[in-house]
Parts: structure tokens; C-alpha cells; sequence
């Protein structure tokens, strides 16, 4: 279920409070993407609610 557009606008990575970018599209794992180019954390959301914790995020790969 993809976060509602007015959500994701107001949503910071909380490790560095660059925007995030929805990847929900892939169901099996749906996450926000930090586009900040030093950090690009991956949180996950589960039932439809982001997790932004630092200790919770995938790092990238």
C-alpha cells in the first residue's frame, strides 16, 4: 500500500533529514529511501506505517 503523497513530503531520513523515496511498489518489502548521497538508508514499513528509526534501517547495499 503506497504512503499517501501530503505523508512522504513531510517525512526526513532521521539520520541526516534528507527526503525520502517511496518504494512501495515491492510488496514483499515495501521501504522509504534516504536520497541523501552519503546516507541512503532503507526503512522499513510494516502495515502501512514507515519506521523511521536509525537502529531499524537496512543499510545500502
Amino acid at each position: 500500500m503506497p504512503l499517501e503523497a501530503g505523508l512522504l513530503e513531510i517525512l526526513a531520513c532521521p539520520a541526516c533529514h534528507s527526503a525520502l523515496q517511496d518504494r512501495s511498489a515491492d510488496e514483499a518489502a515495501p521501504e522509504l529511501i534516504c536520497t541523501g548521497a552519503d546516507c541512503g538508508l532503507a526503512y522499513p514499513v510494516r502495515d502501512g506505517i514507515p519506521v523511521l528509526l536509525v537502529d531499524e534501517a537496512r543499510r545500502p547495499a
